[in-house]
């Protein structure tokens, strides 16, 4: 691969003859809009907070199998009815499977009480059977005191932050500290704007969403990978470009993979979403909000910034070796 520098095919035709796309021509403004989405993200969940499903808030959780279709308006006002205040009344798997969550009870001091006691389990089943079907079966009944739940919450946030410090390790070894810095600034830009997202809209916060914000740094991190992969790899083949010439025939060189893989898993995401019941709606939006994200950040956050870092070819050459005795007088006449 050659350049011809009187024509300046630099950037147009270094991809094997076809048109480069100039990523770079609104990487500024990308980066600028991407830094004013995380900073508005930091101030909405600043000023709304998050909210937090059972499992960071204690609770109770039963299942149950009918043999018929019920109606979940029913069931949630027997419940009402029977003292239980708010509960979440959700189907699973299929219209006969039924989760029930129970949060837990506040008290006139500002302290809670589990719903749970060594007749909770009658006490379900009795009403179930009563009001809505007499052959209905209890398969599970957990309780999640407040303040596992609290422990749980800080070990989701300690998780992706060793996620993170781990990513930042690995790419600067694998690669250059400048990548990897850029790649963990697009890394903590996807989670830090998803859980705006989240925020915002007051979808429920629970261990499945943050299952799904891992998946979000692993998904963004494998883009991110193949994108430096292939800017090593050019800076290396190509010359005489620019640093700013190579990551914009890297990128348009990745595109078509990029678009295909973000395109392959969007399309399982939203039948997840569609198909794959309450269960799995708040798992497969996140994950959704996160692909986009993270398909974008790895173009104008990752690469932008690492070319203003200063990434250049000379950081990906191997260091010159002598061989031995190469600077020694010849003794052959």
């Amino acid at each position: 691969m050659t350049v011809n520098k009187n024509e300046n095919h630099d950037v147009r035709e270094l991809n094997h003859g076809r048109r480069v796309l100039d990523f770079l021509k609104f990487g500024f403004v990308a980066f600028v809009i991407s830094m004013l989405l995380v900073v508005a993200s930091f101030v909405i969940i600043f000023v709304k907070g998050f909210n937090l499903g059972q499992d960071f808030t204690g609770g109770t959780t039963v299942e149950i199998t009918v043999t018929k279709d019920v109606n979940l308006d029913d069931l949630r006002n027997s419940l009402r009815n029977a003292g239980y205040h708010e509960p979440v009344v959700q189907y699973y798997g299929s219209s006969k499977d039924i989760i029930i969550r129970l949060p837990s009870d506040k008290q006139e001091d500002g302290s809670t009480s589990s719903v749970i006691d060594n007749e909770l389990g009658a006490k379900i089943s009795n009403l179930i059977h009563k009001e809505i079907d007499e052959d209905a079966q209890i398969k599970r009944i957990e309780f999640v005191g407040p303040t596992v739940g609290a422990e749980l919450a800080q070990d989701g946030i300690l998780a992706i932050c060793a996620a993170l410090v781990c990513i930042l390790i690995y790419i600067a070894f694998r690669f250059e500290w400048r990548f990897g810095t850029g790649a963990v600034v697009a890394l903590a830009h996807d989670v830090v704007i998803t859980a705006g997202y989240l925020s915002l809209f007051e979808r429920e916060l629970d261990l499945t969403i943050i299952a799904a914000m891992l998946s979000i740094i692993g998904y963004s991190l494998n883009d991110t990978i193949v994108v430096f992969d292939r800017i090593r790899e050019n800076f290396r083949k190509i010359r005489r470009a620019s640093p700013y010439d190579v990551i914009n025939i890297s990128l348009t060189q990745t595109l078509h993979r990029t678009l295909m893989t973000s395109g392959t898993t969007l399309a399982v995401v939203i039948i997840l979403y569609i198909f794959g019941g309450s269960m799995l709606k708040g798992f497969s939006e996140t994950l959704g909000v996160g692909i986009v994200l993270g398909t974008v950040s790895s173009i104008y956050v990752a690469a932008y910034m690492s070319l203003k870092l200063g990434v250049k070819r000379e950081h990906f050459m191997p260091p010159k070796v002598e061989a031995e005795g190469a600077d020694q007088p010849s003794i052959l006449p």
